[in-house]
Parts: C-alpha cells; sequence; structure tokens
C-alpha cells in the first residue's frame, strides 16, 4: 500500500475512476447501440497504457489480484445462478458435445496453434491451451442482450461459457500439475491426488453450500433483509476454502452452488438473482478495466507477427473446427452450428487466470512463460472486439435473429387485445396475446396472432415463449390486479419504460392510489379495460398512418381531431408505445399507429359508374 500512496493515484480515487468508466461505458454503448466490451477495452487502454493515468499494480498493489480472483468468482457465481436446468432442455445434446467433445477438441487445437502459431513451446502451449477453452461468459452474456438471438444458439452460447469457464481452469490446473511433476522432483501420485482431491472437494463444497442456503431459506432460518449478505459470505467463503484445497477450483466450486441454488425453486430466487446481475455489471465493467488498464507499453510492443498469426489460427480454426465436429450429427440445425462454432469471444477469466499460470511457469524455468499473458490480451482483445462488432450481422446472415423488430406482448385477450394486435402485425412487428382463460384468446386467434394459452408469469411461458423477441409489455386484463402483478413483476426485465397497463378502476381516491414502483406506464387514452372495449362498439378502430413531407403530423391532427396516436415506429425500425402526454415522432418516413373513430365514407366516394349513389341501392 506504500507505493499506492507514494506515487499515481489514491486508492480510493482510483476506485472511482474504475466505476465511472466502467459505468459510463456501458450507459455510452447503449446510448451508441454500440458493444459495451469494445468501449470498456478502449477507455482501460487509454487510462493505463495510453495516459498513465491508472496503474492498477502500482496503485492498488497487492489488492489487485484478490480483488480479481473475487470479482470473477462472483461473475461465476450469477452464470450459475442463471443456468436452470429447465433452459437445457432445447439445447442438452449441443451443450453436452460442446462440453465432454468440444473441450478437449478446442483444448488439444488451442495447444497446436500456441504452438506451431504463436511459437510457445510445448509446455507453456498445454497450460494456456486449457485455458482456452474458456469462452468468456462476461463477455457473451453483453453479447446476447445486443445480439438478440433465437433461443436455442443463445442457450448453446450461454451454457458452454459458463460450464467451460471451470472446466477450462480446471484443465489449465491438470496441465500445470503436470509441467511441475516433469521440472520438480515432485512424484506423479502426488500430483494425481492433489488433482482428484481438489476437484473432488470443489464439488462437494458448492453442493454443500447450496444445499444449505437452499435449506435454510426455505425454512425461514434467515430474515430477509439478511438473504443477500449471507449469500455472499456463503460464496466468499466457498469459494476460498476450495481455492485452499486446489487453486483454482474454487471457480468450479461457485459455478456448482449456483447452478443447484438455481434449480431448487426457491421463493427469494428472482430477488436474488437481479441483485446478482446488479452486481455482475459493476464487476464485469470494473474488471475489464483493471486488466485493459493494467497492461503496460512494453508488453504491447512485444506482440509480434506470430501473435497475429496465432490471433486468426484460434479465430478460423481452433475454435471453429473442435465445435463443428463436436456437433456433428446432432439436431441442431448447420446455420446453428455455424454461428456457434465462429462465436468465441473471450473475456476475464481467460485473462486473469492465464496471468496467473504465465508467472507459475517462468518460475519453474520455463522460458516463454512471460509471454502467455500479453497473448492472453491479445486474444481477448480482438475476439472481443471482432465478435463485438460481427455477431449480430452474422446473426442475421444466418437467421438465427429473434427479429429485426422487437415486438410486443399483450397479456390479456379481448376484443381490444385481439385489434391492437391485428394493427402491429400490420407494422411487421411480432405480437403475442397471452391469458390464462383459453376462451378469451378466440377472437386473437381469428386474427391469426400467435397465443399463449397461460399464466404469463409462469415457468411454462418462460421455457415456451421466446421473450427476447419482445422488448415491449401491455397488462389488459379484465383484472386491474392482476395487470399490475404482470407489470411490477416484468418491469425489471424489459425496464419500466417498456411495460405499460391498462388504466385501474378505482385509483382516482388517495384510499386506492398504488405507490409509483407499482404498475405500468400509461398507454393510449389510459382508460380502463370496460372503457377501451366499450370504445371499439362505439364505433373506433385501430388503424395505420405515414407521415411524409406531404402530410405532415399538424395536417394529420387537422384530418383527425379526435385519433389518438398509440404508438410510433421510425424509419430506424425504433417503436414507441404512447401515453396521453407523449407526442408522436414527425420524423418523415414514421408510421403511426392510432386509435380513433371510424373514417366517414364520403358521399362521392360512394358512386358508381353511373353516378348512382351504391348505399341507397343497397
Amino acid at each position: 500500500m506504500a507505493v499506492a500512496e507514494s506515487a499515481g493515484l489514491a486508492p480510493v480515487l482510483g476506485f472511482a475512476l474504475v466505476g465511472v468508466l466502467g459505468v459510463g461505458s456501458q450507459w455510452l454503448a447503449w446510448r451508441l447501440r454500440m458493444p459495451a466490451i469494445v468501449l470498456m477495452l478502449l477507455a482501460g487502454l487509454a487510462v493505463g497504457p495510453g495516459l498513465g493515468v491508472l496503474d492498477p499494480s502500482r496503485d492498488f498493489g497487492s489488492l489487485m489480484q484478490p480483488m480479481l480472483a473475487i470479482a470473477v468468482a462472483i461473475i461465476l457465481f450469477e452464470g450459475g445462478l442463471t443456468l436452470s436446468l429447465h433452459s437445457l432442455s432445447d439445447a442438452a445434446t449441443g451443450v453436452k458435445r460442446l462440453v465432454f467433445l468440444g473441450a478437449p477438441l478446442g483444448w488439444a487445437a488451442s495447444s497446436a496453434a500456441l504452438h506451431w502459431g504463436a511459437g510457445l513451446s510445448w509446455e507453456a502451449s498445454a497450460v494456456f491451451g486449457g485455458i482456452m477453452i474458456v469462452t468468456g461468459p462476461t463477455v457473451i452474456a453483453p453479447l446476447l442482450r445486443q445480439a438478440r438471438l433465437k433461443r436455442r444458439p443463445a442457450a448453446l452460447l450461454q451454457w458452454e461459457a459458463i460450464v467451460n469457464d471451470p472446466v477450462g481452469a480446471l484443465a489449465a490446473v491438470l496441465a500445470f500439475e503436470v509441467v511441475t511433476v516433469l521440472h520438480s522432483a515432485a512424484s506423479v501420485s502426488t500430483a494425481v491426488t492433489d488433482m482428484v482431491v481438489g476437484i473432488v472437494g470443489a464439488i462437494v463444497l458448492g453442493v454443500a453450500g447450496g444445499w444449505g442456503l437452499a435449506r435454510s431459506f426455505r425454512n425461514a432460518l434467515v430474515p430477509e433483509y439478511m438473504k443477500v449478505p449471507v449469500l455472499f459470505v456463503l460464496l466468499l467463503a466457498v469459494f476460498a476454502l476450495s481455492d485452499a484445497l486446489l487453486h483454482e477450483s474454487g471457480l468450479l466450486a461457485v459455478t456448482v452452488m449456483g447452478l443447484w441454488i438455481a434449480n431448487a425453486d426457491l421463493p427469494s430466487y428472482v430477488e436474488l438473482r437481479r441483485f446478482k446481475e446488479h452486481a455482475t455489471i459493476l464487476l464485469v465493467s470494473g474488471v475489464f478495466i483493471l486488466l485493459a488498464a493494467n497492461m503496460d507499453r512494453e508488453t504491447l510492443a512485444s506482440l509480434d507477427w506470430r501473435a497475429l498469426v496465432f490471433v486468426l489460427a484460434v479465430v478460423f480454426l481452433a475454435r471453429p473446427l473442435p465445435v463443428l465436429v463436436a456437433l456433428a450429427f446432432t439436431n441442431v440445425p448447420w446455420r446453428e452450428r455455424l454461428l456457434v462454432a465462429f462465436t468465441g469471444p473471450r473475456g476475464v477469466v481467460l485473462v486473469a487466470v492465464a496471468g496467473l499460470f504465465g508467472e507459475r511457469l517462468a518460475q519453474l524455468g520455463i522460458p516463454d512463460g512471460d509471454r502467455v499473458a500479453p497473448l492472453a490480451f491479445a486474444l481477448v482483445a480482438a475476439t472481443v472486439v471482432l465478435h463485438g462488432f460481427t455477431l449480430t450481422p452474422l446473426a442475421r446472415l444466418l437467421g438465427q435473429n429473434a427479429t429485426a423488430t422487437p415486438g410486443v406482448m399483450i397479456v390479456g385477450g379481448s376484443r381490444w387485445a385481439a385489434a391492437l394486435g391485428a394493427a402491429l402485425k400490420k407494422l411487421e412487428l411480432p405480437v403475442v396475446v397471452a391469458d390464462p382463460n383459453h376462451a378469451h384468446l378466440r377472437q386473437a386467434r381469428e386474427a391469426g396472432l400467435e397465443t399463449f394459452w397461460g399464466d404469463i408469469l409462469s415457468e411454462a411461458a418462460e421455457h415456451k415463449l421466446d421473450f427476447v423477441t419482445y422488448d415491449k409489455v401491455i397488462a389488459a386484463t379484465d383484472n386491474d390486479a392482476y395487470n399490475t402483478l404482470v407489470a411490477t413483476d416484468l418491469a425489471p426485465e424489459f425496464g419500466r419504460e417498456h411495460v405499460f397497463q391498462l388504466k385501474r378502476v378505482r385509483q382516482a381516491s388517495a384510499r386506492h392510489a398504488l405507490p409509483a414502483t407499482l404498475g405500468g406506464g400509461k398507454i393510449g387514452l389510459d382508460e380502463t379495460f370496460f372503457e377501451s372495449n366499450a370504445r371499439l362498439s362505439e364505433g373506433w378502430e385501430f388503424r395505420v398512418t405515414k407521415l411524409s413531407a406531404e402530410f405532415s403530423l399538424e395536417q394529420w391532427r387537422a384530418k383527425n381531431p379526435k385519433a389518438v396516436p398509440f404508438a410510433d415506429l421510425g424509419p430506424n425500425g425504433t417503436l414507441r408505445l404512447l401515453g396521453p402526454e407523449d407526442k408522436p415522432k414527425e420524423t418523415e418516413g414514421t408510421r403511426l399507429l392510432v386509435f380513433a373513430p371510424k373514417r366517414q365514407e364520403r358521399k362521392e366516394d360512394r358512386r358508381d359508374e353511373n353516378g348512382n349513389d351504391t348505399m341507397k341501392s343497397a
């Protein structure tokens, strides 16, 4: 700590800078619709080797490695916490193949690329090749959010990244133990015993931690306000104990623990997962900034043409070939195989573990051990930038995007819902109408809309509906309490600004008013279920109109004084649902979805070729 205080940034200021850069990069990426990881990488390089403002090794001293280790453990635990076994059903065969066949083939192919491409010795190549099995859950998660892939390829990539993370670390441990035996007096039996004890111990600790936590939560042995703190403390304890048995086995332990909790069917699971997601976003941001800033100019300058050959060999050979072999003769369509094969970004775990083993190889006297860390960083930087910009176009080319423009989920079947869904369908948007009552969906089915019979909050809905296809929710049942429940529950997942509900019947008085944290936003005329459906009986309808230079918003309003703008779809494909106080965009090419009285047919439009009034003759 003395070093950090005598030169460079103070630790507190350093932490603040990392936080601002990390979260700021994510926010800017959201605004610019760019891959967040690319901006975080650039920000870290700018303040680190670029400007020299932040040097994590100097400013944080001996705290640097423990901070990274704990952050990676929490990130992996959160990844395991998202892996419900029910979500594995569509991709079970593919995931098994990628783990049991793809991982060993990837280890061999990566080691070959390191030896013949980067010029490393076989000892260093075997250790580093094991780490390269890891495809980076810290990178995959934000890329999947951005690319909006279909359910099965997204599940394949997510499961492979999470499961192979500890597998890759353990493969590196195994290779390092073999290298240690060859370069020291340690016996083979001792090394094998250490490996077996460490792996078994990690699995036992992970299962015991998950089982104990689930049991204590289910039996109310932990009060609600202490559940998250207890979870964190237990997570750190399991990670530390497992790492003490065998270095890097803690990653396996926390992944197993997260997987157990994810499938324990806990009432508090949703709250735990959401809190963990927030913590993980902060940690991923911070770790990427730290790792990029920790690179020095000399290390970056040491990357020569052989590093480029190595990266190209990994991207076009060492990654695709094992995946294509592993998924051969499975029920995974060839387009999905290609997408998974050419999507292999590396992330935090690779750089952190590679740096650690690189130092250890150098200590054993292996001359190229110090080249492992810069090669790892080059691979991470190249794959992050490459896949960050190419995953969405590649998925679109292969037809693996969930949809070009996200659609609308309408909860509640009715005449009004069917009419709205049909109008949204005219805008070429995906629409689904869900209702627990099968009879309520009749009109939606007659309108040719996709329907879901069941509770939208059920586990069945989560597994049968591809939620990534939709980014707007309208709660429109005849039950105000259920509408409020749906809007409140789905708001964190879709974003509160994208969740709406029909007006509640009783909300004018303070006795029935709800706090702002409950329910969804206002939409259209802000009318109740019964008022909205009554409008249709009075002759109202949904229709679409397009704004142009010849037909502006003002001209439309003059011709349709009673019409209410319900949504607008801009030329860039962005849909906005409008509340009573929202103004539609006036951009040329914008299409308006309006709720308005039916147009009165003009008399001159009703005359036939002989000038007779067709309405009278009818």
